[in-house]
């Protein structure tokens, strides 16, 4: 059963969620006996892949292919899987790669499972745990096709280094001149800032901020701690912050290695968006919200004293391990 891998990259740079995908696909592939081969799409360096397990890469290049186009890229992918004949497929999920897997099982008449938090269950019958009922379950899911499908729950695995010599082929997959009738465009990016999607550590605002001018208490935090900025529904739909950093079930989910909450209540929406964080640290004036109940870690108290002290102390940590 020969892993095809999915490495999704942005203007050239390879995401993290790759080196991710990579050391899973590794893992799966020693314990299957054969090799991972990864396909890429206007990537630039394609050799960073060998440090995590990866044997060949299959490397696309493409004008057309400069702005995402979900049946393209998955055209793209199930015709790098019927070249190689592999039997796995492995995709992550991010935003893009939610949209391809569906479309790439079609195409290749696979079983899919997404939100896959572990290593294979069994291999015969091929099982797999994942996510369910918003992250506060999990089930387990057989796939019996002779084609699978499987989509990485994000930060579900981690990222190991497997250092090999993976060798390299141009591919060029045939094009199909109708899937690029439709045009689409990103308007989620920030210049400069770590994206939430990306972020292994996530700080989030809510309305305990009492406005945006005070802002600056989440960023400077974000900063200390290499994190990416969010904020609850309430404080996206007073338009202090843009929808895109509004994260929760009617926003993005998040599943990073750390969440901190400053100044958010805890409405279900929004716990049940980022229950799939491995540590949650809520700091709140409120002992009473509901938030606690869910959290690793809880500080009882005012944001506006506590943040900048917690900003102050890990920048003095970093400072000394430096």
């Amino acid at each position: 059963m020969s892993i095809l891998i999915y490495a999704e990259s942005s203007d050239g740079k390879f995401k993290k969620v790759a080196f991710e995908l990579a050391s899973y696909g590794k893992k799966v592939a020693e314990s299957l006996g054969t090799t991972v081969t990864a396909v890429t799409v206007n990537a630039n360096n394609v050799s960073e892949l060998s440090k995590y397990g990866v044997d060949k890469v299959l490397k696309v290049t493409n004008d057309k292919l400069s702005a995402f186009n979900a049946k393209a890229y998955a055209d793209v992918i199930k015709q790098a899987a019927q070249k190689e004949g592999t039997k796995l497929v492995l995709l992550s999920s991010t935003t893009d790669s939610l949209y391809l897997a569906p479309l790439v099982a079609v195409g290749l008449s696979a079983g899919y499972a997404s939100n896959v938090v572990g290593l294979p269950v069994s291999t015969s019958p091929f099982q797999v745990k994942r996510n369910a009922f918003s992250n506060k379950a999990f089930n387990i899911t057989e796939i019996a096709t002779d084609v699978k499908v499987l989509g990485l729950a994000k930060n579900s695995y981690g990222v190991f280094e497997n250092m090999g010599s993976a060798s390299e082929e141009d591919f060029s997959p045939a094009l199909n001149d109708a899937d690029f009738n439709i045009k689409t465009e990103s308007v989620d990016k920030t210049a400069g800032k770590l994206t939430i999607a990306d972020a292994e550590v996530v700080v989030s605002g809510g309305r305990g901020l009492k406005g945006p001018e005070n802002w600056g208490l989440i960023e400077d935090l974000a900063s200390a701690l290499g994190a990416a900025t969010a904020c609850s529904k309430p404080v996206s739909d007073l338009g202090w912050r843009p929808h895109s950093e509004h994260v929760g079930q009617t926003g993005k989910p998040v599943a990073t290695n750390l969440y901190v909450a400053v100044g958010i209540s805890g409405a279900i929406q929004h716990i049940a968006g980022i229950n799939a964080s491995k540590v949650k640290l809520v700091i709140n004036s409120d002992a009473e919200a509901p938030f606690f109940k869910v959290a690793d870690y809880g500080v009882v108290g005012d944001a506006f004293e506590i943040v900048p002290k917690l900003t102050e102390k890990i920048k003095e940590f970093k400072a000394n391990n430096a």
